[in-house]
Protein backbone atom coordinates (compact mmCIF):
# COMPACT_ATOMS: atom_id res chain seq x y z
CA UNK A 1 0.00 0.00 0.00
CA UNK A 2 2.62 2.29 0.84
CA UNK A 3 4.12 2.01 -2.76
CA UNK A 4 0.91 4.00 -3.66
CA UNK A 5 2.70 7.30 -1.93
CA UNK A 6 5.90 9.28 -3.05
CA UNK A 7 8.14 9.93 -0.29
CA UNK A 8 9.50 13.17 -1.42
CA UNK A 9 12.77 14.84 1.28
CA UNK A 10 12.67 18.64 2.60
CA UNK A 11 14.53 19.60 0.23
CA UNK A 12 12.73 18.68 -2.74
CA UNK A 13 9.89 19.85 -1.47
CA UNK A 14 10.96 23.19 -0.64
CA UNK A 15 12.71 23.53 -3.80
CA UNK A 16 9.45 22.55 -5.69
CA UNK A 17 7.76 25.64 -3.34
CA UNK A 18 10.07 27.68 -4.67
CA UNK A 19 9.69 27.16 -8.06
CA UNK A 20 5.95 27.12 -8.34
CA UNK A 21 5.42 23.33 -8.96
CA UNK A 22 4.36 21.84 -5.31
CA UNK A 23 1.35 22.92 -3.38
CA UNK A 24 2.26 22.13 -0.01
CA UNK A 25 -1.07 20.80 2.23
CA UNK A 26 -0.20 20.49 5.91
CA UNK A 27 -2.72 17.88 7.48
CA UNK A 28 -2.28 18.47 10.62
CA UNK A 29 -4.32 19.99 13.18
CA UNK A 30 -4.75 23.56 14.08
CA UNK A 31 -3.36 23.65 17.31
CA UNK A 32 -0.01 21.90 15.83
CA UNK A 33 -0.50 24.77 13.11
CA UNK A 34 -0.78 27.28 15.87
CA UNK A 35 2.85 26.41 17.10
CA UNK A 36 4.55 25.89 13.89
CA UNK A 37 3.81 25.74 10.30
CA UNK A 38 5.19 25.72 7.13
CA UNK A 39 6.24 28.61 5.41
CA UNK A 40 3.85 28.10 2.62
CA UNK A 41 1.50 25.32 3.52
CA UNK A 42 -2.52 25.54 3.42
CA UNK A 43 -3.99 23.69 6.27
CA UNK A 44 -6.84 21.13 5.75
CA UNK A 45 -6.43 19.06 9.35
CA UNK A 46 -6.78 14.89 8.67
CA UNK A 47 -9.35 14.83 11.77
CA UNK A 48 -11.81 16.68 9.16
CA UNK A 49 -10.40 15.43 6.12
CA UNK A 50 -12.17 15.99 2.84
CA UNK A 51 -10.65 15.43 -0.34
CA UNK A 52 -12.81 18.30 -1.84
CA UNK A 53 -11.21 21.27 0.68
CA UNK A 54 -8.21 21.32 -1.09
CA UNK A 55 -7.51 24.18 -3.39
CA UNK A 56 -7.26 24.52 -6.70
CA UNK A 57 -3.51 23.88 -7.18
CA UNK A 58 -3.98 25.32 -10.53
CA UNK A 59 -1.36 22.90 -12.29
CA UNK A 60 1.29 22.33 -9.38
CA UNK A 61 1.51 19.06 -7.60
CA UNK A 62 0.26 18.63 -4.19
CA UNK A 63 2.19 17.64 -1.75
CA UNK A 64 0.93 16.40 1.78
CA UNK A 65 2.96 17.27 5.42
CA UNK A 66 2.44 16.70 8.72
CA UNK A 67 4.24 15.98 11.76
CA UNK A 68 6.14 12.86 10.87
CA UNK A 69 5.29 11.64 7.88
CA UNK A 70 2.49 9.17 8.81
CA UNK A 71 -0.88 11.46 8.25
CA UNK A 72 0.66 12.80 4.93
CA UNK A 73 0.58 9.12 3.69
CA UNK A 74 -3.11 8.71 5.00
CA UNK A 75 -4.39 11.90 3.38
CA UNK A 76 -2.27 10.68 0.33
CA UNK A 77 -3.92 7.62 -0.46
CA UNK A 78 -7.92 9.31 0.97
CA UNK A 79 -7.53 11.83 -1.85
CA UNK A 80 -6.65 9.13 -4.63
CA UNK A 81 -9.26 6.66 -3.22
CA UNK A 82 -11.63 9.70 -3.82
CA UNK A 83 -9.52 9.73 -7.70
CA UNK A 84 -7.64 12.45 -6.74
CA UNK A 85 -3.73 12.16 -8.09
CA UNK A 86 -2.03 13.44 -5.02
CA UNK A 87 0.54 10.60 -4.63
CA UNK A 88 3.16 12.71 -2.98
CA UNK A 89 3.75 13.84 0.85
CA UNK A 90 6.62 15.26 2.48
CA UNK A 91 8.89 12.08 4.30
CA UNK A 92 9.55 12.95 7.86
CA UNK A 93 7.15 16.16 8.19
CA UNK A 94 7.88 18.77 9.88
CA UNK A 95 10.45 16.97 12.09
CA UNK A 96 12.38 16.03 8.87
CA UNK A 97 11.90 20.03 7.83
CA UNK A 98 12.92 21.69 10.39
CA UNK A 99 16.29 18.77 10.37
CA UNK A 100 17.02 19.97 7.04
CA UNK A 101 17.23 23.73 8.67
CA UNK A 102 14.34 24.90 6.46
CA UNK A 103 12.20 27.71 7.59
CA UNK A 104 8.75 27.84 9.45
CA UNK A 105 6.59 30.42 10.85
CA UNK A 106 4.92 30.58 13.85
CA UNK A 107 0.87 30.94 14.21
CA UNK A 108 0.24 29.20 10.89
Amino acid sequence: MANQVQDLTPDEVSKGIDEGRFLLVDVREPNEVAAEAYPSGVVVPLSTFDPKAIPDPQGKQVVFACRSGKRSVTASLAAQAAGLPYDKHLAGGMLGWKAAGLPTKVGG
